[in-house]
């Protein structure tokens, strides 16, 4: 993968989903694979969800953690 991100979709982008260790719920605003290595040798993909509080304020969590609300 040549960019260190892409964008995913998924079936709960713009719906209200809950984070299960925090139990804060939001609405997914994007699901991103990211390369989170820290070498161009070796290449560790981690799919992340971007959730919005209803503070406004985005926290991400694993997509495995997230459930619709």
């Amino acid at each position: 993968m040549s960019e260190r991100y892409e964008y995913q979709p998924h079936r709960l982008l713009r719906k209200r989903v809950r984070d299960i260790p925090s139990g804060v719920e939001g609405v997914l605003m994007a699901v991103i694979t990211q390369d989170v290595s820290d070498s161009p040798a070796y290449v560790r993909l981690v799919d992340i969800a971007y959730i919005r509080n209803k503070s406004g304020r985005e926290f991400t969590t694993a997509v495995e953690n997230v459930e619709p609300a």
